[in-house]
C-alpha cells in the first residue's frame, strides 16, 4: 500500500514561503519555524520527489526548472485548499461550544430573553454565558464574543456595533423629593451621585458647563457598584443619583420610575453597545457568526 504523507501541503507552503521570502531565515520567521528545521524540510521533499527544487548558495536562493514548476502549482494548490476549507466553513452547520461574555444590562434585558429563539434555530450550539461589566481579555477568558458599552479599547479586536444610546442622568422621585432637583452641574455637589467600583475608560459624567463649554464632573457619592443594573436598581431605590445609558432605562423613564434631571446641561453623548470579537470576519467559526448575525437582526432598542 503507498504511504500516505498527511502533511504535504504543509511541505508545499514551506517551500512557497522560502521562494516568496527569499531566504531560508526570512521564511522561518514567517513561518514560525527554526531555519535548520525548514531547511530539513526542504531536503525531505526534494528527496521525497527525487529532484532537486532550489541551488543554495551563501548568497542566495535559485529556483531549479523543477522548482519554479512545483512553485507555480504549489501557488495552485493552496489555493484551492484555501477556497475548500472557506466553502466549507461557510456551509457548516453552527455547533459546538459558543463562549459569550456579557456586560449585565445588555445580558439581562436583551441576551437572555432571546436565548430562547436562538437555540431553537442552532440546536447544536451549547451557549455558555457569563454576566459581568469587567473588561475581560477575549483570549484569557477563551471567549469567543464579548458584548461591551462603551468605546473599543484594543485594536487587534473587532467590534460589530448593536446601536448606540444617549447617556441621561437621573433620579427616583422620592429622593428627588427629599433632596430636590439638580438645577445645575454645579448642584450635583450637594447630591448623592452613584458611580462605578471599577476604572472606565470615560472616568466621569460628561456635561456642558453654565459657560457652555465641557465639563466633566466626578461623581462623589456613598455607594459604589459593579455593574449598569446594580446601578439602575439602587438609583430605583432612591440611593442617590446615576447615569446610566437611555435604552438601558427607557421603560423606567417611560413608567415614571425615574426622572431626567439636568437635560439643559446634557451634551448629547451616546454609548455604543458592541459584540467584540477577535478578527478577521472571514476566517470566524459558524457558531460565532450565526450568533452575531442573530444578534444584528432580533436586538431592539427598547423605545
Amino acid at each position: 500500500m503507498a504511504r500516505i504523507d498527511i502533511n504535504r501541503s504543509g511541505d508545499i507552503e514551506v517551500f512557497v514561503r522560502v521562494v516568496e521570502r527569499g531566504t531560508l531565515t526570512e521564511a522561518s520567521r514567517v513561518l514560525g519555524m527554526t531555519p535548520s528545521a525548514v531547511s530539513k524540510l526542504l531536503r525531505r521533499l526534494e528527496d521525497r520527489l527525487g529532484t532537486r527544487l532550489i541551488n543554495r548558495t551563501t548568497r542566495r536562493l535559485q529556483l531549479t526548472p523543477e522548482g519554479a514548476a512545483f512553485y507555480e502549482n504549489g501557488l495552485r494548490i493552496l489555493g484551492e485548499i484555501d477556497a475548500a476549507e472557506q466553502e466549507a466553513a461557510a456551509g457548516a452547520t453552527p455547533r459546538g461550544r459558543l463562549r459569550v461574555n456579557c456586560n449585565v444590562p445588555f445580558g439581562q434585558h436583551y441576551l437572555l430573553p432571546l436565548l430562547a429563539e436562538f437555540l431553537e434555530r442552532y440546536p447544536e450550539i451549547v451557549v455558555d454565558v457569563s454576566l459581568t461589566d469587567r473588561v475581560v481579555d477575549l483570549l484569557e477568558e477563551r471567549a469567543d464574543v464579548a458584548i461591551r458599552a462603551g468605546p473599543l479599547r484594543e485594536s487587534r479586536l473587532v467590534a460589530r456595533k448593536l446601536w448606540q444610546s444617549r447617556m441621561v442622568i437621573v433620579g427616583a422621585p422620592d429622593y428627588l423629593a427629599r433632596y430636590g432637583v439638580p438645577g445645575t452641574p454645579a448642584d450635583l455637589a450637594s447630591h448623592n451621585c452613584l458611580d462605578f467600583g471599577f476604572s472606565r475608560l470615560v472616568d466621569g459624567w460628561a456635561l456642558v458647563g453654565e459657560d457652555g463649554n465641557p465639563a466633566m464632573v466626578k461623581p462623589r457619592g456613598n455607594a459604589l457598584v459593579g455593574d449598569g443594573e446594580s446601578l439602575r436598581l439602587m438609583t430605583l431605590a432612591g440611593v442617590g443619583l446615576g447615569r446610566l445609558s437611555r435604552n438601558h432605562i427607557q421603560p423606567d423613564i417611560n413608567s415614571g420610575a425615574l426622572v431626567p434631571v439636568l437635560e439643559a446641561f446634557n451634551p448629547g453623548d451616546e454609548e455604543p453597545v458592541q459584540a467584540i470579537y477577535v478578527g478577521p470576519s472571514k476566517h470566524l467559526p459558524a457558531r460565532v457568526r450565526a450568533f452575531l448575525d442573530f444578534l444584528a437582526a432580533n436586538v431592539r432598542p427598547h423605545e
